[in-house]
């Protein structure tokens, strides 16, 4: 372990919570049997790390971002995903975009709870595959993982953005049927952020398929909507 490392680790623990380190277990469902078990908190508040992040991630190396995100404490994985992203964002060449993308990818097994997957995937690999081919994302879409599967969902959030629906719509559908309410609210959140670019999009897809989508993703999905047409959905009526 390097000396950056170490203080980067050092100035996680000085933010400590104690009460926040009681809270985050059962907050990221750490329990046993439940999605996030057996993860470790310091109690440090998201703002915090991200000041540590901005502080060094001119200066870290990859190996040492690397050790970050392998570590077992949740905060120190986010902050060095957090590093990765601010890293990313600075590069200018496709050669060096892809260099932390095939990094990232490689380090996907510690992306492992839902706040270090939607503060990453978008960022990265929504970026760079923004004008490529997206079949990785149906790759992660069809492996047994809930992680790899919020990525892909997730990472269209650059897509749509930019007003690119049909990989978003196309994994959204996919998705229909799944049985964990990560998912769920991963699919809503992605329509509902259809539906700010372009409503009738939104509003055809949840027309054809909203008496079988699970409850969650639909009350996330017509959030924003006018509340007689949420009451519609709701209630059957359309």
């Amino acid at each position: 372990m390097t000396l950056l490392v170490e203080q980067i680790k050092a100035a996680l623990r000085d933010k400590a919570i104690p009460e926040k380190a009681a809270f985050f277990p059962r907050f990221f469902k750490a329990g046993p049997g439940e999605y996030g078990e057996g993860d470790k908190f310091l109690g440090v508040k998201v703002p915090e790390q991200r000041k540590i992040a901005k502080s060094v991630f001119k200066e870290i190396s990859l190996n040492e971002i690397g050790i970050l995100m392998k570590d077992d404490y949740h905060e120190v994985r986010l902050t060095g995903v957090m590093i990765l992203v601010y890293r990313y964002e600075k590069l200018k060449s496709d050669e060096e975009r892809k260099e932390l993308v095939d990094f990232y990818l490689d380090h996907l097994p510690w992306v492992n709870n839902w706040d270090l997957v939607d503060s990453s995937c978008h960022q990265i690999l929504g970026h760079y595959y923004l004008n490529r081919d997206k079949s990785l994302f149906y790759e992660l879409a069809d492996k047994d993982h809930l992680w790899s599967q919020r990525v892909a969902m997730v990472s269209t959030y650059y897509w749509i953005k930019r007003d690119e629906f049909k990989d978003a719509l196309a994994l959204a559908e996919r998705f229909l049927d799944h049985p964990h309410d990560l998912m769920h609210k991963a699919v809503g959140w992605m329509l509902r952020e259809i539906g700010n670019r372009n409503y009738d999009v939104e509003y055809e897809f949840l027309k054809k398929h909203y008496q079988k989508m699970p409850r969650t993703a639909l009350r996330y999905a017509i959030e924003k909507f006018d509340e007689e047409v949420r009451q519609d959905f709701l209630k059957g009526r359309i």
